[in-house]
């Protein structure tokens, strides 16, 4: 009876998280409805568009901070920061290179955060992983090569050409150790900052034609990967905390 009530009484507290959880990404959806209903269609270089932008990532920082503790800052929550840092330089054409430096240390955040101890997978790496892992570096090392004459063009190519080359670096280990983890929502939230990652530099260093909808592809696959990223942490937690409460009972 008392396994069972156990049982019963963990499900509730489940289904509790999730209802407070499911609440507090309200401001996250309808900061990024307003930002794709009020900005996108006709961006502004102005302040209130950069807040506009960033304002979803940083109600994600503080979701994953009121879950996680201030601990976070040195993981998924500081990233998110430092990634709503990179979206307020990025309103500005001239901000690029600081944006693209915030975001690098976003990465480098994500990176030590699925490092982490409650991050560890102990299954052994399967035949199939290990193949992903070579696609994934062929893709980013792929992508770095296609770039390459186009950074060369740029205005300011001596200093892009190797910091793009740094920054690919950073955000396919950043996603090969996601990968690692074997967690679901960490990997698929990697994969989506890799692609939207790919998608704004192909428009930025205008390799492929500015599209109608280009920009949409990009800020969706972005909130996409910063959402599932988030989640992916507190459930790590979530299931750290769980761990440790069955070892206590045992």
């Amino acid at each position: 009876m008392d396994i069972l009530e156990t049982h019963a009484f963990d499900s509730r507290q489940r289904r509790n998280a999730s209802c407070v959880l499911f609440l507090s990404l309200l401001p996250f959806f309808l900061s990024a409805a307003a930002y794709f209903h009020l900005w996108l269609p006709d961006p502004s270089l102005s302040v209130v568009a950069a807040a506009a932008k960033c304002a979803p990532v940083v109600c994600l920082a503080l979701v994953v901070l009121s879950h996680n503790g201030l601990g976070s800052l040195l993981g998924v929550a500081g990233g998110l920061l430092f990634s709503a840092g990179g979206d307020v330089c990025l309103i500005w054409p001239e901000l690029f290179l600081h944006g693209m430096g915030s975001f690098a240390v976003a990465h480098l955040l994500y990176s030590l955060c699925f490092l982490s101890e409650r991050y560890i997978n102990l299954s052994r790496t399967s035949s199939l992983f290990t193949i992903l892992y070579v696609l994934l570096w062929l893709v980013g090392a792929g992508a770095y090569v296609y770039l390459f004459p186009f950074l060369q063009q740029a205005p300011d190519g001596s200093i892009l050409t190797p910091a793009v080359g740094v920054y690919v670096l950073l955000i396919v280990a950043m996603a090969t150790l996601a990968l690692r983890t074997r967690r679901a929502l960490t990997l698929l939230g990697s994969l989506a900052f890799v692609a939207s990652d790919l998608c704004l530099a192909l428009q930025h260093f205008k390799v492929t034609p500015q599209h109608e909808y280009g920009q949409h592809v990009v800020m969706v696959t972005y909130y996409l990967a910063q959402l599932l990223i988030a989640l992916g942490d507190i459930r790590a937690k979530v299931d750290e905390n769980d761990e440790f409460r069955k070892w206590k009972r045992s």
